[in-house]
């Protein structure tokens, strides 16, 4: 099998959640112990949050392509960042990798595929639902990104900054994202992504439609990747 690097980090509670998420899903699959060579590589995640939020992008990539490196260093055979927000970078961390590297956005609109899905709700920072990476990356797949309004967008992001990135999880946190939910609902959606790797730990499922985690989507991936 091949070996997979992960860059986590970004933040920790995504990083468990892909490595958990690769972990179970090989036994579910083999039901044995001969699971894949896991690296991870925990990235500084305020150093990277801070040249992002400062508009510092050459060295928030250069963070990025670093860990990348170390990782192909360690041995491992491919890499994925663990996280949707630094997917900004992707293009260019893939033309600058020594190993293959695996979209998160890829993973997701291949999903889409499978279930016909041309209109997809997004839910995520305000770094991924406004700098047009994720939409345009889906848009190459021929599937349209319905994002909430402005007010709802700072709503969630709130939400994953400062509870779920520290492992907070509230009630009344679920409620207000699954009253956005229903507004891109409302916008023409067929289905709901979290295109952010900590939302899943706050929505895990919701009975008026279907919702595309994209970290256990990615980390499954991953691991068909691997063993392929």
């Amino acid at each position: 099998m091949k070996r997979i690097g992960i860059v986590g980090g970004l933040s920790p509670e995504s990083t468990i959640l892909y490595y958990r998420t690769i972990i179970e899903e090989y036994r579910r699959r083999y039901n044995d112990y001969y699971y894949p060579v896991i690296m991870i590589y925990s990235v500084n995640f305020g150093e990277f949050t801070d040249y992002v939020r400062r508009g510092i992008y050459d060295k928030a990539r250069e963070l990025l392509l670093e860990a990348i490196k170390a990782l192909a260093r360690a041995g491992a055979d491919f890499a994925l960042i663990s996280a949707n927000t630094p997917h900004m970078f992707f293009e260019y961390l893939k033309s600058n990798s020594p190993i293959p590297l695996l979209s998160i956005i890829d993973a997701l609109a291949e999903e889409l595929k499978k279930d016909n899905i041309t209109r997809i709700g997004l839910l995520g920072t305000e770094f991924t639902l406004t700098k047009g990476f994720y939409a345009g990356g889906l848009r190459k797949h021929g599937i349209e990104a319905i994002i909430p309004d402005r007010e709802d967008i700072a709503i969630v992001n709130n939400i994953i900054y400062y509870e779920l990135v520290k492992g907070i999880i509230r009630d009344g946190s679920r409620e207000k994202v699954e009253k956005i939910i229903m507004k891109l609902i409302d916008k023409g959606a067929e289905a709901i992504a979290l295109a952010c790797t900590e939302l899943p730990l706050l929505i895990k499922k919701f009975d008026k439609t279907k919702i595309y985690d994209t970290a256990r989507i990615h980390a499954i991936k991953a691991l068909e990747y691997a063993i392929e």
